[in-house]
């Protein structure tokens, strides 16, 4: 399939009364994005610790916000690939902090697939909070997704603003890019968009982005949240001018929708009106990238 739907969240933090409730959220959001159309829904980044809520005891601490939602993980994950292969949706969970076996923990994002396959990818690059305060560390490696839908990668936030990685996922033959993101202030917000613009316009695909949205006062870890949901391309023939294909209303908590057609992109690195991606490789330093792992979910 090269030409399909996409759903970008713009996804509210709540406060849930208990299981159930997240299910019927959840469930609620997943259905709307495939009644949409929607071959590939996109959650935000921690869009997952909403589910500290569930421990009333620690939801106010850092510590035991994230040791909760960690440990809700396996029911969270079963939950998305019944959803996924209920609906025939790719899904991109929102991500949320795993604890490894030294301990430490991870901002993991999962990709669900309609035949029951899944894809891991974690942050990369910490920002100052994840690294002072969450206490979150680097995981690793960078991974490029193979589905039916194309070949996906995924920049969590930050890592959205460092080329280097994007690019190692274009050499490796991504065609859209996946950004789910978590911003507290509009400033944080665009600088996600104007990196997710960039890798769009660098690698010459799309790029989806799906923020956060909404306060939650009672949340040490995502208590002000700010962002449009979009999806971008290259400002070149056959999209628009601004790049900008789909775009949200700045913090409206909704689905955001929009097509892609994977062939384009193809026929802009073969023949568009710049060849950004063929002419990475004229920069200084260009092949220094780091290693990309390719992962079949097909």
């Amino acid at each position: 399939m090269t030409s399909f739907t996409v759903a970008a969240a713009q996804y509210p933090i709540e406060e849930l009364a208990d299981w159930p409730a997240y299910v019927a959220k959840l469930t609620g959001w997943v259905e709307r994005a495939a009644e949409g159309g929607a071959a590939l829904a996109v959650f935000p980044e921690y869009g997952a610790m909403e589910l500290a809520s569930l421990a009333p005891a620690t939801m106010s601490d850092l510590r035991g916000s994230i040791v909760t939602v960690s440990a809700l993980l396996p029911q969270v994950d079963a939950l998305h690939a019944e959803l996924a292969a209920r609906h025939g949706l790719h899904i991109l969970a929102a991500s949320a902090p795993v604890q490894r076996e030294d301990g430490r923990f991870v901002n993991r994002a999962r990709l669900f697939t309609p035949n029951g396959k899944v894809g891991v990818q974690d942050k990369l690059i910490m920002t100052r909070f994840e690294r002072e305060e969450w206490g979150i560390v680097a995981g690793a490696p960078l991974r490029l997704f193979e589905t039916t839908l194309g070949k996906i990668g995924i920049t969590i936030c930050y890592d959205s603003e460092f080329p280097l990685l994007a690019r190692a996922l274009v050499e490796a033959g991504m065609e859209l890019l996946l950004v789910p993101s978590c911003t507290e202030a509009a400033l944080g917000y665009w600088r996600v968009r104007i990196g997710a613009q960039a890798r769009a316009l660098e690698g010459q695909c799309y790029v989806v982005h799906s923020p956060t949205v909404g306060n939650a006062d009672w949340s040490p870890a995502v208590d002000r949240n700010r962002g449009a949901a979009a999806i971008y391309g290259p400002p070149d023939r056959g999209f628009p001018d601004d790049g900008v294909v789909a775009l949200g209303k700045m913090d409206a908590v909704q689905w955001v929708f929009g097509a892609v057609d994977l062939d384009r992109v193809a026929d802009l690195r073969a023949d568009g009106g710049v060849l950004n991606a063929r002419h990475w490789a004229e920069q200084p330093g260009a092949a220094d990238l780091p290693a990309v792992e390719v992962v079949g979910l097909r």
